[in-house]
């Protein structure tokens, strides 16, 4: 398909322009529209402080219809009392008036500084402003995606199609994310648009379930933000019969909506402030589902590790030493390693293996961990990329 942006399945216009926001002058305000009206589904941060747009969003999502979506960067809108709060019911008032809809019919989101209020004239303006520029073409949907970054180094697209009752679904991505990331929604702003015709309950399944396979798997740096919005918008356009059950109907549409999700986590991955490479590390033989979780986050989380695979250090000591120490069950006669296909530590010892053929697995852009804890069958696993001098400059410079 040409168009590989969120204005791809058919129904929805999009939109990015600078208005002000950044003192750097790139875009900062973005619309997404579905002039027919879509079914909406959305997961938030579970961090206990949240934004005024992730409260405004969380009270319209509940919406039968969905018209639109306004979006800005540059200023998270946290931790601003009432009046940020008032901001963003106002973005969503500005946003209708311009679609000619209801306030509660449009979502918000925003992302970028903590605790500076809205310069919300500029916001405003800029919706307006945007709202001109609405098309349902690839550049639109690009210029959105640009309009949602923050830290991010490029904007990050991916689309799937599949068929369903013989007509062609397509779903697509836009998400914005490189730093403070951590599993429960990452640091996130993603939005999914389809053509598919889905029930709402369903859509929001499918949503939870694949952000939980693909976004909630990826961590920076293990801290996680007040803004984490993830939307899915429908607007059943394809013309095959609605998806009112959990048949293989909608099994095939879950499928297509988790790659689109696990394509946009890669891309933030390899992404990330500073970010070289990336990993991911698979743990097996864990006594339980919530020790395989919490081994394979304690690899991609240690700072050590992530320094290893910058440097292309085959370091697996570093590797026993974050998951022998975070409590999990495992039986340390058993505990394994391997890196891509290469054992390097096998049954509680050290393995022998070619120490430039492990270098250069850890030297790619991306490779696998993977650790059997040899305590049960269950299994999980988690993103991960390098600890650069990049990523301290980033966050070194950026205002706080």
């Amino acid at each position: 398909m040409k168009n590989e942006s969120i204005t791809g399945p058919r129904g929805f216009w999009a939109a990015g322009l600078a208005c002000g926001i950044k003192r750097s002058g790139k875009a900062d305000v973005g619309l997404l529209s579905c002039p027919t009206g879509a079914t909406a589904a959305a997961v938030f941060t579970t961090n206990k402080v949240v934004s005024a747009a992730v409260q405004v969003c969380r009270a319209h999502v509940g919406s039968r219809k969905v018209f639109g979506v306004v979006v800005n960067s540059g200023n998270a809108n946290t931790c601003t009392g009432k009046k940020g709060l008032a901001n963003a019911e106002k973005m969503c008032a500005v946003a209708a008036r311009v679609l000619d809809v209801e306030p509660e019919q449009v979502l918000v989101a925003s992302t970028g500084i903590i605790g500076e209020q809205l310069p919300i004239e500029k916001v405003t303006g800029g919706i307006a402003k945007t709202a001109e520029q609405l098309s349902d073409s690839g550049k639109a949907g690009l210029a959105f995606a640009r309009a949602i970054m923050t830290t991010d180094a490029k904007p990050k697209q991916a689309v799937r199609q599949v068929r369903i009752s013989g007509e062609t679904v397509t779903i697509a991505g836009a998400v914005k994310g490189a730093g403070m990331i951590g599993p429960n929604m990452a640091t996130t702003l993603l939005f999914i648009t389809t053509d598919a015709a889905v029930s709402k309950s369903l859509l929001g399944a499918a949503l939870r379930d694949a952000v939980g396979q693909s976004l909630n798997k990826l961590t920076v740096d293990g801290h996680q933000s007040t803004n984490d919005t993830a939307i899915l918008l429908a607007s059943g356009l394809a013309g095959h019969r609605p998806i009112t059950k959990r048949c293989p109907r909608y099994r095939a549409f879950a499928k297509a909506l988790t790659e689109v999700c696990t394509d946009l986590a890669r891309q933030m991955a390899l992404d990330a402030e500073g970010a070289t490479r990336m990993f991911k590390v698979v743990v097996r033989g864990a006594a339980s589902a919530k020790d395989a979780a919490k081994a394979a986050r304690a690899v991609a989380d240690y700072p050590l590790v992530k320094c290893a695979v910058h440097g292309g250090d085959p370091n697996w000591g570093r590797i026993i030493c974050a998951v022998g120490s975070c409590g999990v069950r495992l039986k340390a006669e058993r505990l394994s390693c391997k890196l891509d296909d290469l054992y390097v530590f096998r049954n509680g010892a050290p393995a022998k293996f070619d120490a430039e053929k492990a270098s250069a697995i850890v030297s790619q852009i991306e490779h696998t961990i993977t650790v059997d804890l040899g305590a049960g069958r269950a299994s999980d696993f988690c993103y991960g990329c390098d600890l650069t001098a990049g990523y301290v400059r980033i966050n070194a410079d950026y205002h706080t």
